[in-house]
């Protein structure tokens, strides 16, 4: 039962799915949009692998981190979470889309390449030219089919008008270009973006793709105002500092690196009975993480492992050894490793 402290949250951390996304309040007068026609939210894949499905099930942040996604989805602001790889930053944006049933994840992973303009649309003017060369200029309408040759990207999916939030996740920002916080900062705060190759039509409207499986969307005026502000979860590893006007701007969650009792919780969570087989495992990861760092997918592999290639008690420890390389050692630079 929820305490009465806890009697706010949206969003709960359990993994069981639920329509309280409804009930949130009304946003604060200086963050309403209202963008439309409103439209709803995409269906999940049909095919969802059962992978993806266990870890948005299973997955059990901190309670601090649950507060501030709910902070973020009252307030309508990007949520900044920070923590060592491993902690489970891009897993938690999975784990809110699912309880909440919020759709698909919009995945906009960053390079130091990435512009803001490959978050929100691409235009291939390229195709369009070549289409348009095949066809007897006489029929040729230039402004039929201009929609064809646009498709929204992540972020600007997650910007269309929605009538709940969908759920971005801008993956590793701290890869980015210097520039592109600021640059996100504007769109965060506006809620909405132009396509100038729309605007300047005599035509109204223009369907375009987005970054959804077979999704598609009407433009209206080459302008993309939301509705519903999507709850965007932004992973940083720590590597660098953000500027305070975008810092302030967002909410932030730090993940911690989970102690004994959360290690066993999360084995159990995702393996079972297994967990009570493993405490020698499980003491030997925490034991280890003193001269290294270690994620906790790489202790959920060895536990995984251990017990299915049933080596004995003596080989247990030399073989998590070989499975929970060090991501670094104590006074070294951070690896390049993917986030869980």
């Amino acid at each position: 039962m929820r305490g009465i402290m806890s009697d706010w949250l949206v969003y709960t951390g359990t993994g069981q799915p639920h329509d309280g996304i409804d009930s949130l309040s009304p946003p604060p007068p200086w963050r309403i949009f209202e963008g439309g026609p409103l439209i709803d939210l995409p269906p999940d894949p049909p095919r969802v692998s059962a992978g993806s499905l266990h870890q948005a099930e299973n997955y059990r942040p901190a309670q601090a981190a649950v507060e501030q996604v709910n902070a973020a989805l009252y307030l309508r602001r990007p949520l900044l979470v920070t923590g060592r790889p491993g902690t489970g930053k891009s897993s938690l944006a999975y784990a809110v889309a699912h309880e909440l049933r919020l759709g698909p994840v919009l995945h906009w992973p960053i390079t130091s390449r990435v512009t803001l303009r490959d978050g929100l649309y691409q235009y291939d003017p390229i195709t369009r030219l070549y289409e348009a060369s095949r066809k007897d200029a006489a029929d040729l309408d230039g402004e039929e089919d201009a929609g064809r040759f646009v498709r929204l990207g992540p972020l600007g999916t997650a910007l269309l008008p929605h009538r709940r939030p969908r759920v971005l996740l801008i993956d590793e920002i701290d890869k980015s270009d210097i520039d592109l916080p600021n640059d996100l900062l504007t769109i965060f705060e506006k809620g909405e973006y132009h396509i100038p190759e729309l605007a300047r039509l005599a035509r109204q409207e223009a369907e375009v793709r987005t970054a959804d499986i077979g999704g598609r969307a009407t433009v209206s005026g080459g302008i993309v105002l939301c509705n519903a502000f999507p709850l965007i979860i932004m992973t940083s590893n720590g590597e660098r500092e953000f500027p305070p006007a975008f810092l302030r701007r967002c909410m932030n969650a730090q993940l911690p690196q989970p102690d004994r009792a959360t290690l066993t919780g999360i084995v159990r969570a995702h393996l079972g009975d297994l967990a009570s087989q493993s405490d020698d495992l499980i003491e030997h990861f925490f034991a280890r993480r003193n001269s290294g760092e270690l994620a906790t997918d790489q202790l959920l592999n060895a536990v995984h492992l251990i017990h299915h290639a049933r080596v004995g008690t003596a080989d247990r420890l030399a073989l998590a050894d070989k499975i929970m390389p060090f991501l670094r050692r104590v006074g070294e630079g951070l690896a390049d490793t993917d986030d869980d």
